[in-house]
């Protein structure tokens, strides 16, 4: 090999490896901001009656015996917005496991322009006050996963990802 090739490999193998360093920083930090941020719910999850967009009342128990996803979200929130298509996929693969989106603002009418502007096709309610420190929502996205008697599974700060609601479903 020579001298030029030489070079070149080790300043490759040099970026690959701040790159790799790099990633795997930032993936620690997210996962620690993650951790840091996670809600100290209770074991079972707080009961609630909320109106969906639609006028419907739907309450917890409703799910009663399955697994439940429930996604606090706004519409200001760009994290949240990135987050849809994955509940979308998310409800359309798992019909067994309801994915409920808990929009903590706008009015029934906004959201539902929202809904369909974003091809939101999974239930939405509109989140109370108590229904948010129940939930201890202070930072948005935050994914909640209940299990079938009503426990509470997993509680995610932040963007969640395809494998990772595939994962805290389980």
């Amino acid at each position: 090999m020579g001298l030029e090739a030489e070079n070149w490999a080790k300043r490759l193998s040099g970026y690959l490896l701040d790159w790799g360093i790099a990633l795997g920083l930032t993936v620690l930090g997210f996962w620690a901001f993650s951790v840091w941020r996670s809600p100290n719910l209770p074991e079972v999850a707080p009961d609630w009656k909320l109106r969906s967009i639609q006028g419907e009342e739907i309450s917890l128990s409703d799910y009663r015996g399955k697994t439940l996803v429930l996604n606090f979200w706004a519409t200001w929130c760009q994290p949240c917005i990135m987050e849809i298509p994955t509940f979308e996929k998310f409800s359309n693969e798992h019909p067994d496991i309801p994915v409920l989106g808990i929009a903590v603002d706008g009015t029934p009418e906004s959201l539902l322009r929202f809904s369909k502007q974003h091809n939101m096709t999974y239930p939405i309610v509109i989140a109370t006050p108590e229904v948010e420190k129940n939930y201890q929502v202070t930072t948005l996205p935050m994914t909640v996963i209940v299990g079938p008697e009503g426990e509470i599974k997993n509680a995610h700060v932040g963007l969640m990802l395809e494998q990772q609601l595939k994962w805290a479903t389980n």
